[in-house]
């Protein structure tokens, strides 16, 4: 997902949301990518969940233009 740059951006805000410290990740943003974690999968997946949403609002708002 390196080369999403966005993408990539956008599940490392989940990320550190979700899992703040060490007592939720063990590990952070990039280990867990390279490792590719459960929490980085599940970060990723959220944000590709949101920028469907968000790419649906972005369209909508360009409708009523």
């Amino acid at each position: 997902m390196q080369h999403d740059v966005r993408l990539r951006a956008a599940a490392r805000a989940i990320f550190y949301a979700c899992y703040p410290s060490e007592e939720w990740s063990p590990v952070p943003f990039e280990e867990a990518e390279r490792c590719d974690t459960v929490h980085y999968r599940q970060a990723v997946d959220a944000a590709r969940e949101a920028r469907l949403h968000l790419s649906d609002f972005t369209a909508a708002q360009l409708a009523l233009i």
